[in-house]
């Protein structure tokens, strides 16, 4: 009897020791799983490690403390037949891979199958058809890494030296960071130098017979001469128009001249790519993006199910694209129909076009099972854990609903040669909204018009004529830089947690009630790096920059010419820079404050939040103070001297040196002139110097 045939042993890698147990489950007692916990080999951490005048070769080494783990990973590819790279299905995970070849030598091991797998979701069947269908490394996707890692290497170690020589050690500069540094720079100068303009809203309360609540509506502008209906919107800009108005309406009757019926349709939202999930989950259950990443990260990896073992929830979770497989599409359906019927089914989507933002044809976020109700699983998630798989499912299911529909009933109001106009909606068929609300987007009522009938009569009860301001363009948020980011083309999903996450914890920029805040430590950052690299900084070169790197990973650009063309330019900049930019005068300055311990002048040194007080004899004296620079301006209210103070967590501000009671503060820098028609505080906005009290509204030029 012939002996029976010795079955192939497989060893599968992943990056992640938390896929491992979900894995191995899937796959059979010849199936041996491994992680490399991530990256395996890297550029070193004491040089560039880029050899600029050899072709820019990238010089990697074994990441420190990987070795007895490299060790074990050859020992088990020794023992195995096929080995099977399973890394993320990405730029980075390719790369990893192509590292995994070269650290474990298995290009010099024969008699070896070394096959690349991926999937976007850890279920036994996509695990199962990847080893079924493996493929080589893909270069272009590893040199589109290189790439990335190298511009990033080049920037950061010659530019952030520059940093610690200027200004102070510790610092660092990096190609997305400094972008996005710099945008949150520019819309602090934008909200700064904002200056408000004054408009007027005039609203009429009118009485029905049949009525105890007055209606409200709202005036639109003056009717075309020859037209009931039509009329050109009114720009109110001060009292004085309302008053012009209200003269004409003096003694005018209101007539209901016009009852529009519409019906408007509200689209379900598209499932969740990596940009718009930190959006929504920062809206809506205030994670921050690192924070949704993180979390999303143990869903996709696997979470422990009571009685089902370890489970993958989510598919891959650095995406762009919006797509869905036929057979999540087919799930949906189902689910759907089963559960709300077929009227909420809407008819397959089509995902966003092609884009050349999209780096791989990757899913959407989704659920890898409808089943997996969050309800049935709650008690095997942690609250975050579910609160976000909640969303994804919800959005999910969401996004494959017919849309919600609303009648619009609008009424047109005429009066003295004037039209005012009030209009209500009312949701007539809830849709996808049935299971998934987006106050955003849900269509709002300005008023009520029930009961309202055309040519009825209405008395006035009384105008209500409201002053109001314009408003500055809101501070980011870590939603709304995310969403800023992508739509001007920098950087990538993967990419989006880490660049805000680094610029926080250098003490960049902080974080107030969601909002970001410049502090000044990064305002010195942002005006160097301005001033030195200008093109370092510029969001249009760098979405051209991300441009090429998508090229190189679609096989049209050659890598090295990314470096190439980079490169000279940035060097002759940081030489420049080493010339022309004068110290950063921000520490050790002595001042004629004496230390009270031991009489020493104190000196000014610079923190993490900014500017502090210290005393020279460190470390027999530990001596520190606040340090508040005076700005030749006087308090308002109790005539002492206006200093820059920061809050707790570093944001500047103008605020009294004198008694604590003194609440006086201001976010703009005041001026000493005085407003000469009110006497108030006057305040530098860009180019101008404007009243800090809007009713009075005074403005000039600044001398300056």
């Amino acid at each position: 009897m012939a002996a029976a045939r010795k079955r192939k042993q497989n060893l599968v890698i992943v990056e992640s020791p938390a896929k491992v147990k979900t894995i191995k489950k899937f796959l059979g007692s010849n199936y041996d799983v491994a992680a490399s916990y991530g990256h395996v080999r890297d550029l070193p951490k004491s040089r560039m490690g880029i050899d600029v005048e050899n072709d820019y070769e990238p010089k990697y080494i074994t990441i420190r403390g990987k070795g007895d783990l490299l060790a074990e990973l050859r020992k088990k590819a020794k023992k195995a037949d096929r080995i099977y790279l399973a890394t993320d299905p990405d730029r980075e995970g390719e790369a990893i891979s192509w590292h995994l070849i070269a650290a474990l030598h298995l290009d010099e091991i024969k008699d070896k199958e070394i096959h690349r797998i991926a999937f976007n979701e850890i279920t036994k069947k996509a695990v199962t058809e990847a080893i079924k269908h493996p493929r080589d490394i893909d270069m272009n996707l590893v040199d589109a890494q290189q790439a990335r890692r190298v511009l990033d290497r080049t920037v950061g170690y010659r530019i952030s030296p520059l940093l610690w020589e200027k200004v102070k050690r510790g610092l660092s500069a990096g190609r997305v960071q400094s972008v996005a540094l710099r945008m949150i720079a520019d819309r602090e100068e934008e909200i700064s130098s904002f200056i408000p303009q004054e408009y007027w809203t005039l609203d009429a309360l009118l009485d029905a017979d049949d009525r105890t609540e007055p209606y409200i509506v709202h005036y639109y502008g003056a009717l075309v001469p020859g037209s009931d209906t039509k009329a050109e919107k009114a720009e109110l800009n001060s009292r004085g128009d309302v008053d012009k108005i209200l003269s004409e309406l003096e003694g005018a009757s209101f007539t209901v001249s016009e009852i529009r019926h519409s019906e408007r349709t509200r689209k379900a939202p598209l499932p969740f790519t990596t940009s718009t999930i930190q959006q929504e989950a920062s809206r809506t259950l205030n994670f921050s993006p690192s924070k949704t990443m993180r979390v999303a990260q143990q869903l996709y990896e696997g979470v422990e199910i009571k009685g089902a073992g370890t489970v993958a929830l989510i598919t891959y979770l650095r995406t762009d694209s919006t797509r869905i497989s036929d057979e999540a599409q087919s799930a949906a359906e189902a689910y759907i129909k089963d559960n709300y019927g077929e009227e909420y089914l809407c008819a397959p989507k089509k995902a966003d076009g092609p884009s050349q933002k999209i780096q791989d044809a990757h899913e959407a976020i989704r659920p890898t099972d409808l089943a997996n109700d969050p309800a049935k699983i709650k008690d095997s998630l942690s609250r975050d854990q579910l609160r976000l798989y909640q969303l994804i499912w919800k959005r999910f299911l969401a996004s494959r609903m017919t849309p919600a529909r609303y009648e619009v009933t609008q009424a047109r109001i005429t009066a003295g040669g004037h039209l005012f106009t009030v209009s209500d909606s009312r949701r007539v068929f809830d849709g996808y909204q049935k299971i998934y609300t987006n106050e955003e987007a849900e269509e709002k009522s300005d008023g009520t018009t029930g009961g309202l009938k055309e040519d009825s009569k209405l008395t006035l009860n009384e105008y209500k004529p409201v002053q109001h301001f314009t408003q500055p363009a809101p501070h980011y948020t870590e939603a709304s830089l995310v969403r800023a980011l992508e739509e001007q083309g920098i950087g990538r999903p993967s990419t989006y947690a880490p660049t805000i996450s680094t610029i926080l914890g250098r003490h960049y920029i902080v974080r107030e009630d969601k909002n970001l805040y410049l502090t000044e430590l990064g305002e010195v950052v942002n005006n160097m790096m301005k001033s030195a690299f200008p093109q370092i900084v510029d969001p249009t070169f760098t979405a051209n920059m991300e441009s090429l790197l998508d090229g190189v990973a679609d096989g049209t650009v050659k890598w090295k010419t990314v470096i190439e063309n980079f490169y000279p330019d940035l060097d002759e900049a940081v030489k420049q820079a080493e010339k022309d930019l004068e110290n950063v005068t921000i520490a050790d300055e002595e001042t004629d404050e004496i230390c009270e311990n031991c009489g020493r002048h104190l000196v000014i040194k610079y923190g993490p939040h900014g500017k502090f007080l210290a005393c020279p004899g460190f470390p027999e004296c530990h001596n520190t103070k606040p340090y508040f620079e005076k700005i030749g301006v006087t308090c308002p209210k109790c005539g002492k001297d206006v200093v820059i103070k920061k809050t707790k967590k570093g944001r500047k501000y103008y605020g009294c040196m004198g008694n604590p009671e003194c609440d006086f503060m201001t976010w703009q820098k005041p001026s000493a002139k005085r407003c000469p028609q009110c006497g108030g505080v006057m305040l530098e906005k860009g180019r101008k110097l404007v009243c800090m009290d809007n009713e009075c509204g005074y403005m000039e030029n600044r001398d300056d």
